[in-house]
């Protein structure tokens, strides 16, 4: 998200953020402000004045992982959604809680806490997702108070705060609960720290998007969490989509890179910031007229995954607006979208798509002090006019009196960034980012998970708490809806046929039971079995059922109202099913050497019957024949 430009410093300092972490103090967020084309603001980035303390996080990016092979530890592979210019942002889903509660979270390296609407938000705007339910979920734990935080007015909870130059703002509590990562990961939900908002003003209140998943460098970063924690390796990787495509990927944690992927350092002492050491531009290969210092001015040259555009100190500006200019001087030059900025925009032609634009427009590459450089093309620097079909606007712009080079998602897209921190260096890999998984083989999920235990809270009574792989024998959900039980009960069957259909299981492993009255609201137990009776679900489909629930995906009539998921359980088999799966095998071994041994008798007894009927032996009383009678002579 694009910050708003300050006039003084003194403006700047009202707006920074004072946030005091539960283990350290971090530096403030970067949170860009960010406006689709046609309502754009041209307005630079302000970092915060105060970097590093003695005990900031600035510094904690030297850690190295001791003991453990990076390469056996597992990733995350989640996907993108959404459009950085359509929507401003990229977003991926979280899934917090037991059950899971489905957030869709902008993708922002600038920010180090990851944030989402709490229940009892007095001040949140209407976001894609319900707001998120402590009270709903058997793992959350509140952080309690304590030396190392700022505190709410009852000395109880740690609370949190970012303020940022464009006047939006993020106040809430600190709390604790399982976050999953969803189908692809390979990693298993992890306790984690998150803020519970309870209040948001100007874009965080407006934006659609429910929250903000922070990677940047801090203690509350959702990747230092997992890296301090040895569960994953210490870096990261964003790719987002191409113009007209959009989404991408992200990988949380270390896999295999392109043999030729280029590399620049990254300096995590001079700013908590990810930068890069870029010493210059070249536009149609032609290096610009500028001294390298120009890209070295207060925090560097920066990344930011959640900033919309770039922006450049005042002098790479023109110097690149000017040779970008020079190169496609036969295009007709046309107003902006928005009449309240000057922006640099061309009539191309309507019949142009965006994978034509590379025979019209130069190519860009950055040129890093290591003297390799990394190669741009037009859908990196430009946008789509909004408002003219086959025109296209400078995605750059001037960064005033800030010093900073700002580089945006725009910079990036189709190309694979891997923030590899416990080297202190970006990569950059050009790349089709919706085929990014299939292009480098990344896995996805392994067999079915194992849940981690709640240790915090050994006093919670549920079944996601076994310890070990869980073996989940049946779901049982009671579910509230809005109708009468009297009028639900003659429907049972067919809202039982409903309930499976949504769940693409067979009508047999769903049953209901157990209806009750709530007022004038009804109460039901479902309860979903394996297709088998001796089978087990998987930890990942068992999840994946409560959170349709939960996150409203199952649809019924009309007639049935509206439902909410009040309460589940995973249990494990019968004692009965148990029995059937360790002595199955025994009882059919059994029934087996009884066939054998009948069908042995039955031989030995036609064995015996066929030998009496072929002896010639008679006994003596059958030997005996009557004499004929004399005849006389």
């Amino acid at each position: 998200m694009a910050l708003a430009s300050i006039s003084s410093i003194g403006a700047t300092i009202s707006f920074l953020l004072y946030f005091h972490l539960p283990f350290s103090n971090a530096a403030s967020d970067n949170i860009l402000n960010q406006s689709p084309p046609g309502s754009r603001s041209q307005r630079p980035m302000v970092f915060p004045l105060f970097l590093s303390q003695s005990n900031s996080s600035v510094s904690i990016h030297h850690r190295k992982l001791h003991k453990t092979d990076s390469k056996s530890l597992p990733h995350s592979r989640m996907r993108l959604y959404d459009d950085l210019l359509l929507n401003g942002y990229y977003t991926t889903r979280l899934w917090i809680g037991t059950p899971p509660q489905m957030f869709a979270l902008i993708v922002d390296s600038g920010s180090t806490v990851t944030y989402v609407p709490c229940s009892d938000c007095e001040q949140c705007g209407k976001h894609q997702d319900p707001k998120f339910q402590p009270e709903l979920s058997t793992t959350y734990q509140p952080v309690k108070c304590n030396m190392d935080c700022d505190c709410d007015d009852n000395k109880e909870q740690c609370v949190y705060e970012r303020e940022y130059a464009e006047h939006s703002s993020s106040k809430g509590v600190l709390g604790e609960d399982l976050i999953s990562f969803g189908n692809q990961s390979q990693l298993t939900p992890q306790r984690a720290v998150f803020g519970c908002e309870t209040v948001e003003t100007g874009d965080l209140y407006s934006q659609r998007a429910d929250g903000i998943i922070g990677l940047g460098q801090g203690d509350l970063s959702l990747v230092d969490q997992l890296v301090d924690r040895g569960l994953i390796s210490n870096s990261f990787g964003l790719c987002y989509g191409g113009m007209d495509v959009g989404g991408g990927s992200m990988v949380l944690g270390g896999f295999s890179y392109p043999s030729d992927m280029i590399f620049t350092d990254s300096d995590p002492d001079r700013s908590p910031y990810y930068n890069i050491d870029l010493t210059g531009i070249r536009v149609a290969g032609k290096q610009l007229s500028l001294n390298s210092r120009v890209f070295d001015g207060e925090h560097g040259a920066v990344l930011d995954s959640g900033t919309t555009y770039a922006y450049l100190p005042d002098a790479a500006f023109a110097a690149f607006e000017e040779a970008v200019l020079r190169e496609i001087s036969p295009l007709k030059q046309i107003d902006g979208p928005d009449p309240n900025f000057k922006d640099t925009c061309f009539l191309v032609s309507p019949s142009d798509e965006a994978s034509e634009l590379s025979k019209i427009f130069p190519s860009v590459e950055m040129v890093f002090k290591s003297g390799q450089s990394w190669l741009l093309s037009p859908e990196n620097y430009l946008f789509r006019h909004s408002k003219v079909h086959g025109a296209y606007c400078l995605g750059v712009f001037p960064n005033g009196k800030d010093h900073t080079t700002l580089l945006g998602g725009i910079v990036v897209r189709n190309t694979l960034v891997v923030y590899d921190r416990e080297n202190s260096k970006v990569g950059f890999w050009r790349t089709n980012c919706s085929e990014l998984s299939d292009r480098l083989h990344i896995d996805g999920a392994p067999p079915p998970a194992t849940l981690p235990s709640n240790v915090s809270n050994p006093s919670v009574n549920t079944s996601s708490n076994l310890p070990g792989e869980i073996q989940i024998g049946q779901i049982k959900l009671d579910i509230q809806l809005t109708v009468n039980s009297s009028y639900l009960r003659p429907r049972i069957e067919e809202l039982s046929k409903l309930f499976s259909k949504d769940l693409d299981v067979k009508s047999s492993q769903v049953q209901l039971s157990n209806l009750t009255s709530k007022g004038n609201n009804s109460l039901i137990r479902m309860v979903v079995v394996p297709s088998e009776p001796s089978s087990l679900f998987s930890n990942v489909t068992a999840t994946s059922i409560v959170s349709r629930f939960t996150n409203h995906q199952i649809q019924l009539p009309d007639i049935f109202g509206n439902y909410e998921l009040v309460n589940y359980k995973f249990e494990p088999q019968s004692k009965w099913a148990r029995w059937r799966m360790k002595n199955i095998a025994v009882v059919i071994a059994i029934g087996i050497i009884g066939v054998i041994a009948g069908l042995l008798g039955y031989g030995v007894w036609l064995i015996w019957k066929r030998k009496q009927a072929s002896n010639p032996y008679k006994p003596v009383d059958e030997a005996i024949v009557a004499e004929q009678e004399l005849q006389p002579l």
